[in-house]
């Protein structure tokens, strides 16, 4: 290939990863739910004819976009090719062949070019409500948590399915939002298959076997430049979560060969018999984030990188089977990136983050009138993020997403979506590990029932029990807690109740610190103490 067929090939990559932002954008333009309009929990891709994922847009989360590559594959296998059509639109929340848990809604649709299958679409969101037990850990199987769409047709030439549309109506206790999103989901794909077209159309190119091989060759090189000069070996970590009623173990062993980095997490957990279990879909997806992030962090995500990485496990909480109850998988599955990256940090000593928050201090509340009382029912989901670990050189993020990227939602939006009000959302002072670099701070949130309401919520948070560890000498974290206003202390897992007149008090933890807190700067501790980040000096 000339060096002029190089440079016009790298600007099509750039255009393509251009119309899956659009495609992304218009989700979050059109979507009903506030998780993905305001907080951006959703994934948007671009593949080939074969199922191979070509680009990703920026906007998402790894946990959508890594495990979307993977269930692109799951619906060529059970739809045959004979059955694909122009206007098809493909629909699937199957925890073990999509995202990791019903909540998750994943659209494939088939891009034709005249008669010719050059590729597919693939979006997932995040909905409101699925029915059953609604968003927690409190169901003993998956049969429980909510309504099961095996892969299927949302749409037929074009022609949506009305008997689906019902179905779900018919079980959801937020039809107008969860329908809404599902069409959404559906004109997210439509938007990026009509601009490929036209692209492909401008660019001379009947379809993207071309453009692909020259996407997945380029990656597949530098990843493999990049694992050659990492040291070869194995290294092994441990990692200690709340679990629900007991702490749960986390085990990996990070090899790295010569053309490929292992995670095996033989020895963490057995499955719980509470809604925390992981599929390995999507504890898979966070393992090859965790690694990409230290090994590959500027080279495109796509098939090739991360065909890169492999990812085993026997079964156990991070590759827990069906019927296994799996709402919550993201509190585990957020914490695979800290205990893969605590194995990378004895093979690369002095480059690797501490650990922090993890899991999102995610809420789930159900309002509705007290007694005596009129006004309306409400499901209403809000996001809140712990601190991120401290850096090498830097310190941690505060309050910020991390390993998710999910954003943190407007408390104006969270007010308008039901009868609830924020009355603090706020950095937490010393929550956050000291060190040569501080840890992140987390956040103190304060959630209480409209006038004339009350609300159940589903808790499901983290590191209540177990502190985020510094590293290289860094101090842990704090410990978050969960309470109401009078004192009263709360479980960190599972539905409980908020009367009229009371408050909910949740604080996330903060960040661990990296490095001999003796040796931060009096300059940075000054500036701690006046933004007002530590209570008393030294701290």
């Amino acid at each position: 290939m000339s060096q002029v067929d190089e440079i016009r090939m790298q600007v099509m990559w750039n255009r393509l990863i251009s119309v899956v932002e659009e495609q992304a954008m218009t989700l979050l333009r059109t979507a009903f739910s506030t998780s993905v309009r305001e907080a951006g929990d959703l994934s948007a891709g671009v593949y080939n004819a074969k199922g191979a994922m070509l680009a990703q847009a920026v906007t998402g989360t790894p946990g959508h976009v890594n495990t979307m590559a993977e269930a692109v594959g799951n619906f060529l296998a059970a739809i045959p090719r004979q059955n694909m059509f122009p206007g098809d639109t493909y629909v699937t929340n199957d925890p073990w062949l999509g995202t990791g848990h019903l909540h998750d809604i994943t659209m494939v649709t088939p891009v034709f070019n005249g008669e010719e299958l050059i590729g597919f679409f693939a979006c997932t969101a995040h909905v409101v409500d699925v029915g059953g037990r609604g968003f927690g850990a409190d169901g003993k199987s998956v049969y429980e948590e909510g309504i099961q769409i095996p892969i299927m047709k949302f749409a037929e030439r074009g022609v949506v399915n009305e008997v689906l549309v019902s179905l779900l109506r018919a079980n959801v206790r937020e039809a107008n939002q969860v329908v809404g999103d599902l069409y959404s989901l559906a004109a997210c794909n439509d938007v990026g298959l009509k601009r490929l077209l036209e692209m492909l159309d401008e660019i001379g190119l009947p379809n993207l076997d071309k453009l692909g091989d020259f996407i997945l060759s380029r990656t597949h090189a530098a990843v493999m430049e990049r694992i050659a000069a990492l040291p070869k070996g194995a290294w092994s970590n441990e990692l200690l979560t709340d679990g629900y009623d007991e702490p749960v173990n986390l085990v990996a062993k990070v090899t790295i060969e010569e053309s490929r980095v292992h995670v095996d997490f033989d020895g963490s957990s057995a499955i719980s018999r509470w809604g925390i279990n992981c599929p390995m879909i999507y504890a898979k997806a966070y393992a090859c984030y965790a690694i990409k992030c230290v090994v590959a962090p500027d080279i495109p995500n796509n098939a090739a990188s991360l065909a890169a990485f492999e990812v085993t496990s026997p079964v156990n909480i991070v590759n827990a089977e069906r019927p296994a109850p799996v709402s919550l998988r993201h509190v585990i599955g957020h914490m695979v990136p800290d205990v893969v990256l605590g194995a990378l940090a004895q093979a690369l000593p002095g480059q690797i983050q501490a650990e922090g928050a993890g899991a999102l201090w995610n809420i789930h509340i159900s309002a509705r009138p007290a007694a005596g009382h009129e006004g309306r029912r409400s499901e209403v989901l809000m996001f809140n993020s712990g601190g991120m670990g401290a850096r090498p050189t830097l310190d941690g993020l505060s309050a910020t997403a991390f390993p998710s990227g999910v954003h943190t939602m407007p408390i104006e939006a969270t007010e308008h979506a039901g009868p609830v009000v924020i009355w603090r959302k706020e950095l937490r002072p010393d929550s956050g590990g000291d060190g040569t670099f501080r840890g992140g701070l987390g956040q103190r949130i304060e959630i209480a029932p409209a006038d004339g309401h009350e609300f159940e919520f589903s808790a499901m948070f983290d590191r209540v029990g177990t502190a985020p560890l510094g590293r290289e000498g860094g101090l842990p974290g704090a410990t978050g807690s969960v309470a109401l206003d009078d004192g009263t202390k709360l479980r960190p897992k599972g539905w409980q109740f908020v009367p009229a007149g009371k408050r909910l008090v949740l604080n996330a933890p903060g960040g661990g610190g990296y490095g001999d807190p003796a040796n931060r700067t009096a300059e940075s501790r000054a500036e701690d103490l006046r933004k007002g980040y530590v209570t008393e000096p030294g701290k």
